[in-house]
């Protein structure tokens, strides 16, 4: 599917394409292009699940890993980017990062497109405030729902995120023009995205925006949002070698698995601290993952 030039977006002003969870009466009529997307996302989950992909469990049974896994993907997970920049686009590539997560409370806001249906907003402010919980709980560090968000997600129908740029702008003033085309013009292949902000280039983290497709159908929609407000706490890369996880691009897991909550629990150990390099930081969380193992040293 190709993508309407800018000329080409409708003109809406940001409260008119995204509106907040509350104070609306009804949702607007989704557009020819977002049904189109609605039954393209479909037959996506259904050949997913038809290869036995988009598990909801925890993988406990089939696929075990040691201390020394736990410790590698970490490595891979949140010592990497999984983006870079280059021309002024951001571009897939696998590049070391310095340790990356919030040093403040995490504040969750969710905003909804204006024509997501409401029993779908009630479905993914469900699940949102679910997962908040296990976040909070696995990385011991304050996460909370909240009016005044500094962790924005957007649910958005086609429309609507054609023509988001201002809304971003609003959010995260600065926030640049990649960031803001990489939404706009997100291919169908891509499910979701979330982009961090580390004002200060010290690794600390102090806003954060996912962008979820409001078309994808239930599961698909819940692992994105599993998947992009997790990798916006600090776990910012993919790897294949990650299992049982959600940060692994074949899609075997669509829920947060609890080998993906240790790799939080290490992230916010406080003997690992914002900024570290990959080299300083490699020992303390291998040695953070086999206490969590039960190894030895």
């Amino acid at each position: 599917m190709g993508f309407p030039n800018a000329s080409d977006r409708p003109s809406q002003t940001p409260t008119d394409v995204v509106q907040a969870a509350q104070g609306q009466n009804e949702a607007a009529t989704p557009s020819a292009q977002s049904r189109t997307m609605g039954v393209y996302l479909a037959k996506v989950q259904s050949d997913l699940l038809l290869n036995d992909l988009l598990r909801t469990d925890n993988g406990s049974v089939d696929t075990p890993f040691t201390s020394h896994q736990l410790a590698s993907n970490f490595d891979a997970i949140a010592l990497n980017d999984e983006y870079t920049t280059i021309d002024g686009r951001f571009v897939a590539r696998t590049t070391p990062s310095p340790l990356s997560r919030w040093d403040v409370p995490v504040r969750i806001g969710l905003e909804f497109g204006a024509s997501v249906p409401f029993e779908q907003r009630d479905k993914d402010v469900a699940t949102v405030k679910a997962l908040i919980k296990r976040l909070a709980k696995a990385a011991r560090h304050p996460i909370s729902m909240s009016d005044k968000p500094n962790f924005h997600v957007l649910v958005l129908n086609e429309d609507e995120r054609q023509a988001i740029g201002p809304r971003l702008e609003q959010i995260v003033p600065g926030i640049g023009q990649a960031a803001i085309d990489t939404v706009e013009d997100m291919p169908r292949s891509n499910y979701c995205v979330v982009f961090a902000f580390d004002p200060a280039d010290n690794g600390a983290y102090r806003q954060a925006v996912a962008i979820i497709r409001g078309e994808h159908p239930d599961l698909m929609r819940k692992s994105c949002l599993h998947e992009e407000i997790t990798q916006g706490l600090g776990l910012a890369n993919d790897t294949p070698r990650a299992r049982p996880s959600i940060f692994n691009d074949d899609e075997e897991f669509a829920l947060l698995t609890h080998h993906d909550e240790l790799l939080l629990r290490i992230l916010y150990d406080p003997r690992l601290q914002t900024g570290m390099s990959p080299e300083i930081a490699r020992p303390i969380s291998a040695q953070i993952a086999r206490e969590l193992m039960g190894e030895s040293s």
